[in-house]
């Protein structure tokens, strides 16, 4: 079979990123440009300036990743680009860029959901086994899917207010940590021991997460404590906070690997990054005797790799898309 070579864009948030990924599994080369460093002054990602930024650094990205391969455009089998969900104005840049370059070159077009891309991020050097469950954890979703085969996704739960992502920034501008608040609370609670007591989200036999009144507790008790003149222990809240949101990601993925008997489970998204979740999820695989997969850590976060690695399976089934396609800033999996 002839190999099948997909140039990948996406930029649905913060990350200029153009990849050429081999086969669905190999990526030949790779460019992530992030604008990190801008939208921490503001403390959060400002879209305007997001999708001005895509437009300026778009060009050089894919000269530089076209560079790493030693390939060209015309090199290539398909384009693939990232439609939803995301920013509007940064989806737009690279779905414009990506009709150009299709047009152009004369090459098929492939979109692609983001969330499906964070679990394709899994098929990197590496073979999906099927079936499987998958933990899908980002700034935007906390999901439980199954996936009974490529693009055959069942939803087992999803969140009911805040994800897990979102939880952990807001948390973080609690605890002045700043952006982004992820690693930042992540790098902050190995200081500390998880000794505050913290309400547990949903403890119920359902597959759905909430992280809201988790959250709304940890403003309310800084707000109340630094009102009474009291020490806030940072170190130690940001470990109980930890513990205790990625308790739940356990303890969910843990009744589903029972209830189901599946012996594959991944873990996808932004938030898949984390060392912490990464070590009690394989704690729970272990418990369960099920294979677990993580993507490497240049894959977990944003990436175009993900992005071509998903859009194999729609190349191999000819699941092209037209020049009316257009950005969607919100969807699930299913």
């Amino acid at each position: 079979m002839k190999d099948v070579y997909i140039l990948a864009i996406e930029t649905s948030c913060d990350e200029t990123s153009i990849a050429i990924v081999k086969n669905g599994h190999e990526v030949v080369a790779i460019t992530i440009l992030t604008q990190m460093k801008t939208h921490a002054e503001f403390g959060g990602v400002v879209p305007e300036i997001a999708s001005r930024m895509h437009t300026e650094n778009i060009t050089m990205v894919l000269e530089e990743t076209l560079n790493k391969a030693k390939m060209q455009v015309s090199d290539v089998d398909a384009i693939a680009v990232t439609y939803k969900p995301g920013l509007l104005g940064s989806l737009l840049v690279g779905i414009e860029f990506a009709k150009v370059l299709s047009y152009v070159y004369h090459k098929p077009l492939i979109k692609v959901n983001h969330l499906i891309g964070h679990i394709y991020a899994n098929a990197i050097n590496n073979k999906l086994e099927f079936p499987l469950l998958a933990l899908v954890v980002s700034g935007g979703h906390t999901e439980l899917v199954i996936m009974k085969d490529d693009y055959d996704f069942e939803l087992l739960g999803s969140t009911l207010d805040d994800a897990i992502g979102e939880a952990y920034d807001k948390v973080a501008r609690i605890l002045d940590i700043p952006y982004p608040g992820g690693p930042g609370i992540e790098k902050l609670a190995l200081e500390g021991t998880p000794s505050y007591e913290l309400p547990k989200p949903v403890l119920d036999n359902t597959y759905n997460f909430s992280y809201s009144g988790l959250k709304s507790f940890i403003i309310n008790l800084v707000h109340n404590e630094t009102q009474r003149g009291n020490e806030i222990r940072r170190a130690d809240l940001a470990a109980s906070f930890q513990a205790t949101a990625i308790d739940e990601l356990a303890r969910k993925v843990d009744l589903a690997l029972r209830n189901t008997g599946i012996k594959n489970v991944i873990v996808a998204g932004g938030v898949s990054a984390n060392k912490y979740l990464r070590k009690e999820i394989e704690n729970v695989a272990n418990k369960n005797n099920a294979k677990l997969t993580i993507p490497e850590f240049i894959y977990c976060t944003d990436n175009a790799a993900m992005i071509g690695a998903a859009a194999y399976p729609l190349y191999l089934k000819r699941d092209f898309t037209d020049y009316s396609l257009n950005a969607e800033s919100s969807a699930n999996i299913c």
